[in-house]
């Protein structure tokens, strides 16, 4: 099922999610670079760790790795063709679960048009619809209202939170869990995130 590309099919979409390649390796550092404030409360670490010395084409050797083996979709998430972040399924499983969580970033330049609501709409699609997955669970910090207005958008139900989830900037940080199946969008989630958009 590896690479895939999925793009907002609507007139004036602009977001693409297509695979992250090593190609990306200076944008996608001058991004971060660019956000670092930005995305700092939110990124995950190592209890223990020191910052490690992996390169970025090492990074996306590994993701690749994982998409091949199907328990991972590491996307490059782009806007009007540009790189404006990343979008990550991950912990896919199949069997009596068959359910996965997204993880994402968005650089702040974009933020507020819709560019993570319609890329989670689509990588929530291509989960129910292509890889027959039966549940999607977005962690968000409490404190992350961005995020939390992202889930809040697309209808996904808070499921309580989860105390400490998930290191974070050094210690072990609560969570909320937001969660969608998809007998809850049966005409897909971009079609709800489309109506709300168009005010239907």
């Amino acid at each position: 099922m590896w690479p895939v590309v999925l793009r907002d099919a609507e007139p004036g979409g602009t977001v693409t999610l297509r695979p992250l390649r090593r190609s990306d390796a200076r944008e996608w550092m001058r991004l971060r670079a660019d956000n670092a404030a930005w995305l700092e409360p939110w990124e995950a670490t190592t209890p223990g760790a020191g910052r490690g010395t992996t390169t970025f084409a090492e990074y996306v050797r590994v993701l690749t790795r994982q998409a091949r083996a199907g328990t991972t979709l590491p996307f490059a998430v782009e806007h009007a063709g540009e790189l404006a972040g990343q979008l990550t399924v991950s912990s896919i499983t199949y069997g009596s679960l068959c359910s996965a969580s997204i993880g994402y970033w968005v650089s702040r330049h974009v933020a507020g048009r819709g560019v993570i609501p319609t890329a989670v709409a689509l990588a929530t699609d291509y989960c129910f619809q292509v890889l027959g997955l039966h549940r999607i669970e977005i962690n968000i910090r409490p404190e992350n209202e961005r995020s939390l207005r992202v889930v809040a958008k697309l209808g996904f139900r808070d499921e309580g939170t989860r105390a400490r989830y998930l290191h974070i900037q050094g210690a072990w940080r609560d969570h909320r869990t937001f969660a969608l199946t998809a007998d809850e969008v049966p005409d897909g989630l971009m079609g709800r995130w489309q109506r709300l958009r168009s005010g239907a």
